[in-house]
Formats: structure tokens, C-alpha cells, sequence
């Protein structure tokens, strides 16, 4: 081959690849985007007082850092403890995210929370302060999803 035929296949070659590796740099994350779909979607949920609207923003092998309970691993743990509460209280929760972070597939959120359960058979209104960290998953389907929540209170442990 000519030396000038294969200066220009070297440098064709080289554009194709210059060109490649730009399609392959991950796009610019809109962090409030993915924080309102996250985020938004989870705090949706957890006001539904639904316990399945609940775990179809979990992901199948989700964590749950309850206070003074042990930790839950699994959709179907977590769904039953769920379903307890929301059977037991009407749940209002106020999550506020102070530090929002996007990883690729993960999102990792340090929250602060105000939660206001109401007994369904008493009235009994009992409201907590505190503080969490969720760790979120983009699933196959695009949807994020709950990976990780661990939470505690504020209030001094009895």
C-alpha cells in the first residue's frame, strides 16, 4: 500500500475512534432530574400508605436500617414490615436531601426527615425527627429505585 493510502487509513481510523470514545463519554447527568425522580418518587410512595405503591420503587435485594429494629434484606422483608406499619399508622413523611449524588447507575442522598404517624385504631399522633442516608439504583428499566435507607432518630434513645 502507498505510504499516502496508508496515512489516510491510519488517520481515518483514528477519527473513528476519536469519535467512538466521544459517543462512549457519559452524557451530563441532570442530578435534579435524577434527585425529582429518585427522590420525588420514594417520598411519593411512602405517603401512599400503600405497601405494594411502596416496594415497586425498592429494588429486589433492598436494605432497610430501621431504628430499633434489625436490619431488612429483601423486597419481601422489607414489603411485610411495610405492610405492618402502614396497617398499624397513616405515615406522613417530610424528607429533605441535603447533598444529592449521581455515580453512573447509583445515586447516594444524605437526607433529614420529619415523620408524622397517626394510629389508626387510637388517633394517637406521634411525630419523629432524624436524619438517613438512601443509596438508589437505575434499574434496566430506567427507573430509580431504593437500594439502601438507613435512618435514625433524633430523639435520645429510651
Amino acid at each position: 500500500m502507498p505510504k499516502s493510502k496508508t496515512v489516510a487509513v491510519v488517520l481515518g481510523l483514528a477519527m473513528l475512534t476519536a469519535c467512538s470514545a466521544e459517543k462512549q463519554a457519559a452524557a451530563p447527568v441532570d442530578v435534579a432530574a435524577v434527585e425529582e425522580a429518585a427522590h420525588g418518587s420514594y417520598v411519593a410512595a411512602i405517603n401512599s400508605n400503600d405497601a405494594e405503591k411502596l416496594k415497586s420503587v425498592l429494588t429486589d435485594d433492598v436494605v432497610y436500617q430501621a431504628p430499633g429494629a434489625p436490619e431488612m434484606i429483601g423486597k419481601a422483608a422489607v414489603g411485610e414490615w411495610v405492610a405492618g406499619y402502614f396497617a398499624a399508622y397513616q405515615a406522613k413523611w417530610e424528607k429533605t436531601s441535603h447533598g444529592f449524588t449521581v455515580s453512573g447507575d447509583w445515586a447516594f442522598e444524605r437526607y433529614t426527615y420529619k415523620s408524622i404517624d397517626t394510629d389508626r385504631k387510637t388517633g394517637a399522633v406521634t411525630t419523629d425527627v432524624g436524619k438517613g442516608i438512601n443509596i438508589y439504583h437505575k434499574d434496566p428499566d430506567g427507573h430509580w429505585r431504593v437500594a439502601v435507607d438507613g435512618w435514625s432518630s433524633d430523639k435520645p434513645a429510651s
